[in-house]
């Protein structure tokens, strides 16, 4: 369960260092600034994860597994997850805001439990379902309170937008569950595999389409973009903490962890931008890390202080 946890925490790191990025120049207002970044995010992950398995000796291995069935159906999700889920993201953030874009794609763990029960057979308890609810419905006041009354664009390509990252995150998460049943594709391997097709998807489809290469090319030697590279490495960990928490503990308790990340995410702009939470953001935030937990635990006994100390 930890590694779920972890993965939540630098899933939030990661978020406020790439908004950070995105005040600096050339990024601050520029219109290419989100798929360049998301660009830039992923390519920085692949090549983190290139050095990570090269010095690991596994690059070969993440080669013989690209050629399996399990392997292709990894890369298969890192489409749904990457640049189909990330594309409707910033769709819905230039559509809708961010604010009520994070409200509707949280939902994905939702999408992705009911996938993983009818696919994979993985249930969970009633109890764990209320408790998964309850930290969405923190995660949408958190999302609400930071809110303006207007859209910057068109709210219905904004929420079509927000609803396809919804799929797109939850779906992968399932898929890769599967793919990584296969003694061949373990979670780091599934990561590489992910991270790859993404970016290579990224550079040499979506940028270009979508107008962003050039002026990607061109923040590659300015300081945002060393800042967005940190983000890649927080996120980076962070998805090794994901997968393998997904191959530990299941897809649907694994995607429930990682939601967390939207508390952290208030608790990391706190820290590093002095950005301090309204009074119903801290009871929030505290309400998601809770309910995340209870709704990874099957057995909630098992988080008396006595047992989490013997499973750490």
């Amino acid at each position: 369960m930890r590694y779920g946890f972890l993965s939540g925490a630098l899933w939030g790191l990661d978020t406020v260092v790439l908004g950070i990025a995105l005040l600096m120049a050339p990024f601050l207002g520029a219109g290419q600034a989100s798929l360049s970044s998301a660009v830039l995010h992923d390519v920085a992950c692949a090549l983190i994860l290139l050095v990570y398995m090269g010095v690991r000796g596994r690059l070969r291995h993440t080669l013989t597994a690209a050629t399996t069935r399990s392997g292709k159906a990894v890369m298969g999700a890192a489409l749904l997850g990457g640049p189909l889920g990330m594309s409707g993201y910033l769709i819905a953030i230039d559509n809708i805001g961010p604010a009520y874009t994070a409200i509707i794609s949280t939902f994905y763990p939702a999408v992705g439990t009911a996938l993983a029960a009818l696919l994979l057979k993985e249930r969970m308890r009633l109890r764990q379902v209320l408790a998964l609810l309850a930290a969405l419905g923190a995660v949408v006041l958190v999302g609400w309170s930071s809110s303006g009354a207007q859209v910057p664009g068109s709210a219905p390509l904004g929420i079509a937008g927000a609803l396809t990252c919804v799929v797109g995150w939850g779906s992968e998460a399932v898929i890769l569950a599967w793919g990584m049943r296969d003694d061949a594709v373990d979670n780091e391997t599934a990561l590489q595999l992910r991270e790859t097709t993404s970016a290579l998807v990224y550079l040499v489809v979506l940028a270009p389409l979508g107008g962003a290469l050039g002026f990607t090319l061109e923040t590659v030697t300015t300081p945002a973009a060393g800042v967005i590279a940190l983000a890649g490495l927080a996120g980076t960990v962070s998805y090794l903490f994901y997968y393998k928490a997904i191959n530990t503990i299941g897809a649907s308790r694994g995607m429930a962890l990682n939601i967390s990340y939207s508390a952290w995410a208030v608790i990391f702009a706190f820290l590093l931008q002095h950005a301090v939470p309204s009074p119903l953001q801290v009871v929030c935030c505290v309400a998601i890390l809770i309910c995340t937990v209870l709704a990874a635990t099957p057995q909630w006994q098992d988080l008396r202080p006595s047992r989490v100390r013997q499973t750490l």
